[in-house]
């Protein structure tokens, strides 16, 4: 029986084989099939560069138009601004320049102005600043004692 089936195979073989004709027609076949979807995905990557840089350069131009934008309003409000408009704007509005004679001061009884606040004592006498001892601690000094407090903490931390 294997010997039957095993005949039978090859007989179906034979009658299957392709002519040398057939195989190079399908090879050129796939060998076109495979370079038309190589093809197809290089143009959708380029169309999608293009686009995206056309994107970009619509931004850029965007942004380009905003900076200008935004100066033209920057010159504006400089214009507003200035000391011949805003004296020009004041007198439109009833307002004059003030003189010795149109000033006038307020006493607001109960009323103390705050004090500025100092970093050291105005009344510092200068013997006591004349005491301090110069700072002359080295590099090697402070990482000494840096590492003495590392120390100390980590004992501090084990309980010991």
């Amino acid at each position: 029986m294997a010997n039957t089936t095993r005949e039978w195979i090859e007989h179906a073989l034979e009658n299957a084989r392709w002519q040398p004709e057939r195989q190079v027609i399908s090879l050129m076949m796939l060998g076109f099939v495979i370079a038309l979807i190589l093809g197809a995905l290089y143009l959708s990557e380029v169309a999608r560069g293009a686009t995206t840089n056309q994107r970009l350069r619509d931004r850029l131009e965007e942004r380009d138009e905003l900076e200008r934008q935004i100066e033209e309003l920057r010159v504006e409000i400089a214009e507003l601004k200035s000391l011949p408009r805003l004296t020009e704007r004041a007198a439109t509005l009833g307002f004059v320049p003030a003189t010795r004679e149109t000033i006038e001061h307020l006493q607001v009884e109960g009323y103390t102005p705050a004090e500025i606040d100092t970093v050291a004592p105005i009344d510092a006498a200068p013997e006591a600043i004349a005491q301090e001892q110069p700072y002359n601690e080295t590099f090697v000094d402070w990482v000494g004692r840096q590492w003495a407090n590392l120390r100390r903490g980590i004992r501090d931390l084990l309980g010991g």
